[in-house]
């Protein structure tokens, strides 16, 4: 679980096991991590249908994103699993 102090965290949505394992399968083989992939989506969903605030939560997320992974030395290797 996370803490107040770490912006990222892990949540949990039902999907059935047979369709989460195709698409990580599926993704494996085109090379795309499942976890970058998802919020690829969402942050294409939030640009396209996205409210003011909505809009302005993304901006702050992102900008939240780019603090930590400059303190972590960057984005995560294409290679790490999901």
């Amino acid at each position: 679980m996370s803490d107040a102090t770490d912006h990222t965290f892990i949540t949990r949505f039902r999907i059935p096991r047979s369709m989460w394992d195709a698409y990580g399968t599926a993704a494996a083989r085109e090379g795309i991590d499942r976890s970058a992939d998802l919020v690829d989506h969402v942050r294409d969903f939030i640009r396209k249908h996205g409210n003011e605030q909505e809009l302005a939560a993304l901006e702050a997320a992102e900008q939240e994103l780019t603090e930590r992974r400059a303190r972590k030395g960057g984005r995560p290797k294409k290679g790490a699993s999901a």
